[in-house]
């Protein structure tokens, strides 16, 4: 099965708020059936089984579709999800957040993109002659609008605004923000040969000019990303967007 032969769908322009607000709702429909969440982590995989009723697995998905990139896939008429091997939690520990992000990447799908699936006849008749998924995620297509969809409402599924902030103030003892220039300025006075050439060596590989801000800013918010089992990486892309995680200190009236 080749994952170039899956057609995706069009889908409309979904402002944020819109996907805030289906995020929220998934949540509070949640806790109104099985108790509020008020603290973290998220408990994706009971959302997907116990309230949408949907079913989960874990299979090789690299082989299943010929790919090397792929993540997850869904068949919404089966209401299945599925998840890499690579990203088994049990087998390898260090991929648990991006398991369970993958999970809500594909509930993102679920909810967001579900009716425009199953009013779409030519994806009706595919499924019907065969058993291609309604949609295989990889990382090489995170800009399409479908994917971009889904991985918003996965941030904002998994790390919840006012449980971010809440969270934040208890850990850091304060609201106000991290700087990235201040982090790099600690980076610059770090002492340890290794460790500085261990970071510049990761920074190469992931490339772009701000690789190695992002990956130092990821190392320190590491608590963070643990409370809410989630990768660095998506943790500080969320609280980038929240202002938790900003490039410089504003200067003050009083400087």
């Amino acid at each position: 099965m080749r994952a170039s032969f899956f057609p995706k769908p069009r889908v409309p322009f979904l402002p944020k708020a819109h996907i805030d607000r289906e995020a929220e709702g998934l949540l509070r429909e949640y806790g109104e059936r099985f108790g509020e969440v008020t603290s973290p982590p998220i408990p994706i995989d009971e959302i997907i089984e116990l309230h949408l009723g949907l079913t989960f697995e874990i299979r090789d998905l690299r082989e299943l579709f010929e790919v090397g990139d792929v993540h997850g896939a869904i068949w919404i008429q089966e209401g299945r999800i599925a998840v890499d091997a690579s990203l088994d939690p049990t087998v390898n520990p260090r991929r648990l957040g991006r398991y369970r992000f993958t999970l809500a990447h594909e509930t993102g799908h679920w909810r967001l993109h579900r009716e425009f699936f199953l009013r779409d006849e030519r994806q009706r008749n595919l499924f019907d002659a065969n058993e291609f998924p309604s949609l295989i995620c990889r990382t090489s297509q995170r800009k399409e609008p479908v994917e971009w969809q889904a991985d918003a409402f996965a941030a904002r599924l998994l790390m919840p605004r006012e449980m971010v902030f809440s969270e934040w103030v208890a850990w850091q003892k304060s609201p106000e923000p991290l700087y990235l220039e201040e982090v790099k300025a600690t980076f610059e006075k770090c002492r340890s040969r290794f460790t500085r050439l261990e970071l510049v060596s990761r920074a190469a590989e992931r490339g772009g000019d701000n690789a190695l801000g992002e990956i130092l800013m990821e190392q320190m918010i590491t608590p963070m990303a643990n409370r809410f089992e989630v990768s660095g990486q998506a943790m500080r892309i969320r609280l980038e967007e929240l202002g938790l995680i900003q490039d410089q200190r504003k200067p003050s009236l009083f400087d």
